[in-house]
């Protein structure tokens, strides 16, 4: 006899998805970014939700580019993360064949259930059919605990590193360190 096992799984976003999506990113960014990035810098409320809510339909309405993609980890039919693939654009990379994980968010009540694993190998499989042969994301330099995460899942430092001026007067930066896999 078999013990019970949750409902998990992970697929392709849907434009219904974005409500959930941008309640969630609106949740994990606080967690996230907690003591690097001024808290009033964030957005939050209601009308910071029907924006990013509407931008986030728009995004799974009609993607940028074929081989641009959203991701969401579901337990039973709830958005508990999500993560975004696409080609690659730090100009050092090929378009062709390097592809970018540029998201990977979870809901903050939901890590360590192994939502962030099935998303990540997601993420790294829906880059594989994509036909990319390399994939690159960008880390914040002092996140430990992603990049640990990460690098057992067989991603490493690529040595490229940079600073975002997330207000555009330099006042709030994040620092971040590439990673990299080979998807071959």
């Amino acid at each position: 006899m078999s013990s019970p096992t949750a409902d998990v799984s992970v697929r392709v976003a849907w434009a219904e998805d974005a409500a959930a999506v941008a309640a969630l990113q609106l949740r994990a960014w606080p967690v996230m970014y907690d003591g690097l990035v001024p808290a009033e810098s964030l957005p939050s409320g209601a009308e910071a939700l029907e924006g990013v809510t509407a931008v986030w339909t728009q995004a799974l309405s009609r993607p940028a580019d074929a081989r641009h993609r959203t991701l969401v980890a579901l337990e039973r039919n709830r958005v508990v993360g999500f993560a975004i693939t696409t080609p690659a654009t730090d100009p050092d990379c090929d378009p062709v064949s390097d592809g970018e994980l540029t998201e990977l968010v979870l809901d903050p009540d939901e890590r360590g259930k192994g939502h962030g694993s099935r998303l990540q190998q997601a993420a790294v499989d829906t880059l594989r059919a994509d036909r990319f042969s390399r994939a690159v994301t960008w880390v914040v330099a002092s996140d430990d605990v992603t990049r640990a995460f990460l690098v057992s899942a067989g991603w490493d430092s690529d040595g490229a590193h940079r600073e975002l001026d997330l207000d555009g007067t330099g006042a709030v930066t994040l620092k971040q360190v590439r990673l990299h896999t080979a998807l071959v």
